[in-house]
C-alpha cells in the first residue's frame, strides 16, 4: 500500500547583512555585481513573497533562519581581538576581504545547507541529514555548524531523524549539499533513485576536471553521504557534471538541472556521460518511467541558461496529478533564447504543464535563483507531524516575518556598512527575536555565550 508522502520546501530567509561582495568565483552572477549597493528588506521580502505564493498554492512550506553575521567568532578565531566593536574594526582596516566573508548572508540559499534522504530510500527507514559543509569557499563554510543546530531544532524526534555532522572540511570531501542532489521517484512515499552529481574525482588526478572554475563537489564528498544515509546501490546513482560547464559558471548541478517526481528536466551539457547517467536512473527507478526533458544547446545555449538561471527553478507537482508546475525566476522572461523555449515547452504537452514567474532579483544579482533559496525534505504524513511545526509558513506567521523584517532590516548595504558596530547589534536582536518567533531555541553563538 502507497505511503502518504509530501515535499516540503524549507526557504533560507535573506539576512539582514545581504550584500554584493562577489565573493564565489565560479558564480557569474556572483561576481558581475560586486560592490553594487544591496537591499536587505526588499531581498527579505522577495523571498517572503516566494514563500507565501507557493504556501498559498497548497504546497508545504517551511522557513529556515539566516546566520549570525558578522560571524565574531571566526574573526576571533582568525586573531583579532578585544571588544566586538574592536573586532570588527581591526577586520575592516586590515583585512576588508575576511570581513565581507564573515558577513556574508549567503545561508539564504538553502540547497546548500544540507542533503536529505528520505525514509523511503535509508536503511533504518529515517530521514538522514548532512549539513554541507562547502569547503570549497571560507565564506560558506563556516555555515554547516548553526546549519546543524537548525536541523536538530526542526527534526528532533530521533525515531523519525537522523543528523550527521558536516564531512571533513577538506577539498577531497569537498560538499555542496542538496544543489548536486537530486531525487527521482514514482511517488514521495516510495523508494526514489538519489542523484549525486559530483564535479571531479578528487582522489585520480587523471580523471576529467574543470580547467577554469574550481569543482566544489567531490565524487567522495558524495559517496561518504550516500554511506552516512545507509543508502544502497539500488537507491544512488553518481553522475559527473560536464566540466565544460563548470567552466561555463555552472558551478552547481542545479544550475544545470532539476528533478522532480519521475521528471529530470536538463540541458544536454549537463552530465559527462549523458546517455550512461540516463541508463542508470532508468534502471534503478520503481513504479514510473523517467521522463527526461533535455534541453538543447540550439534551442537554449548554455551561456543563455547560466544568466537567466532557467534549471535553477523549482519544478513542483501540480495538484490532481496533472502535470508539473516550474517556477522560474522573473530573468527568465528577458532572455529571448529562453522566453521561447518556456513558450514551446507549454505548447508540447509535456509533463511541465505550467510556468510561473517570480521576482527574486534581489538573490538573483548574488548569484541564486529559486532553488537556490530552498532545500527539499520528503516526509511522510507521521514524519511531518513529528517535526517542530513553528517553522511551517501560515497566514499568521508570514505577517509576524514580514512585520520583523520591516522593522529590522535596512534598505541599503553597501561594503563600508560592515564595520558597523550598530549593525552587528541590529543583527543580533533581530536574530534573537526571530528565534522566538520560530519557537527554534538557542541556536547561535551569541545565545549560547
Amino acid at each position: 500500500m502507497p505511503i502518504d508522502a509530501v515535499e516540503a520546501n524549507f526557504d533560507g530567509l535573506v539576512g539582514p547583512t545581504h550584500n554584493y561582495a562577489g565573493l564565489s568565483w565560479g558564480n557569474v552572477a556572483s561576481r558581475s555585481n560586486v560592490r553594487a549597493v544591496a537591499n536587505p528588506r526588499e531581498a527579505a521580502l522577495q523571498g517572503l513573497q516566494k514563500m507565501k505564493r507557493l504556501a498559498d498554492r497548497g504546497y508545504v512550506q517551511g522557513v529556515l533562519p539566516p546566520h549570525e553575521r558578522p560571524h565574531i567568532p571566526t574573526l576571533r578565531a582568525l586573531g583579532f581581538s578585544g571588544s566586538d566593536s574592536d573586532v570588527l574594526r581591526a577586520a575592516a582596516r586590515d583585512s576588508p576581504v575576511i570581513l565581507a566573508a564573515v558577513a556574508s548572508a549567503s545561508t539564504m540559499w538553502t540547497a546548500n545547507a544540507a542533503t536529505v534522504s528520505p525514509s523511503a530510500d535509508t536503511r533504518d527507514r529515517r530521514v538522514h541529514f548532512t549539513p554541507a559543509n562547502l569547503s570549497a569557499k571560507f565564506h560558506r563554510s563556516i555555515e554547516h555548524l548553526v546549519t546543524g543546530r537548525a536541523l536538530k531544532s526542526i527534526f528532533a524526534d530521533e525515531a523519525c531523524f537522523a543528523h550527521h555532522p558536516a564531512l571533513p572540511p577538506v577539498s577531497q570531501f569537498g560538499d555542496e549539499g542538496a544543489a548536486n542532489h537530486t531525487r527521482l521517484c514514482a511517488a514521495y512515499g516510495e523508494p526514489g533513485v538519489e542523484l549525486f552529481v559530483y564535479g571531479q574525482i578528487a582522489m585520480d588526478e587523471s580523471a576529467p576536471a574543470p580547467r577554469r572554475f574550481p569543482a566544489r563537489q567531490t565524487l567522495e564528498a558524495s559517496q561518504a553521504i550516500a554511506r552516512l544515509h545507509g543508502l544502497s546501490d539500488a537507491r544512488a546513482v553518481f553522475a559527473q557534471q560536464n566540466p565544460d560547464a563548470i567552466d561555463a559558471g555552472v558551478f552547481h548541478n542545479d544550475v544545470i538541472a532539476v528533478g522532480n517526481g519521475n521528471v529530470l528536466f536538463y540541458h544536454e551539457k549537463a552530465f559527462l556521460d549523458e546517455d550512461r547517467v540516463l541508463a542508470d536512473v532508468r534502471s534503478r527507478l520503481r513504479g514510473a518511467e523517467l521522463e527526461a526533458v533535455r534541453v538543447s544547446e540550439s534551442d537554449v545555449p548554455l551561456g543563455d541558461a547560466v544568466s537567466s538561471y532557467l534549471f535553477n527553478s523549482q519544478l513542483l507537482n501540480l495538484p490532481g496529478g496533472k502535470g508539473m508546475l516550474l517556477a522560474v525566476p522573473g530573468e527568465c522572461r528577458e532572455i529571448p533564447s529562453v522566453s521561447r523555449y518556456l513558450d514551446s515547452l507549454l505548447d508540447a504537452g509535456g509533463p511541465i504543464r505550467a510556468v510561473e514567474v517570480f521576482d527574486v532579483k534581489q538573490s538573483m544579482r548574488n548569484g541564486g535563483g529559486p532553488a537556490c533559496l530552498r532545500l527539499r525534505v520528503a516526509l511522510t504524513n507521521e514524519e511531518l507531524a513529528a517535526m517542530h511545526p513553528g517553522v511551517l509558513l501560515t497566514d499568521e506567521l508570514y505577517e509576524r516575518l514580514t512585520t520583523w523584517v520591516q522593522g529590522h532590516y535596512r534598505s541599503e548595504m553597501s561594503q563600508e556598512d560592515l564595520a558597523d558596530p550598530m549593525l552587528l547589534d541590529e543583527s543580533r536582536h533581530a536574530l534573537d527575536e526571530l528565534t522566538g518567533i520560530l519557537g527554534l531555541g538557542s541556536i547561535y553563538d551569541f545565545q549560547r555565550n
